[in-house]
């Protein structure tokens, strides 16, 4: 699958998740983003990690911030606020945080992940990863003067 179809799909399954009936509010207080303190942290397919490689590739940085404290990478210095809030994985829209409703059951989003790991088979990826090692994978792909990054087979990654 290219890189901009896996895009497209995995932007798709967010919007779908945005229209379900449950009621979110997320107020970005950032408690769910302390990997350390929560025990969670979130898994990403391949296309989530592509989307959140390039949201942070946009904010002018080429590889994930190193967190000592154990909070997410992508929580901004001094703000802490997420600097890839609008492109943020799948888990952080959906898990973690009891302030903004709690996790949605399994039940209520199963297809939605089912579609996220179609995206990830069909781009040869090898199942969800943790957020910082997804991500990390993600920005070291190699990349094409328009931006896009190549996508190796899996035979290529020694499958």
């Amino acid at each position: 699958m290219a890189d901009a179809q896996a895009i497209a799909e995995v932007k798709a399954v967010y919007a779908d998740l945005a229209q379900r009936p449950l009621e979110r509010d997320c107020l970005r207080r950032t408690e769910c983003c302390q990997f350390k303190l929560t025990g969670k942290t979130p898994y990403l397919t391949a296309g989530e990690a592509l989307i959140a490689a390039n949201a942070i590739r946009a904010t002018g940085k080429n590889r994930l911030p190193e967190k000592k404290d154990g909070s997410c990478p992508m929580l901004t210095p001094g703000t802490g606020l997420c600097m890839i809030y609008e492109d943020r994985p799948f888990g952080c829209r959906s898990h973690f945080c009891a302030a903004a409703g709690g996790p949605y059951t399994r039940r209520e989003v199963v297809d939605l992940v089912r579609r996220l790991e179609d995206v990830d088979h069909a781009m040869g990826g090898c199942g969800p990863q943790t957020l910082p090692a997804a991500i990390k994978s993600a920005l070291e792909r190699p990349r094409f003067s328009n931006g896009v990054s190549a996508t190796a087979s899996p035979r290529s990654r020694g499958r």
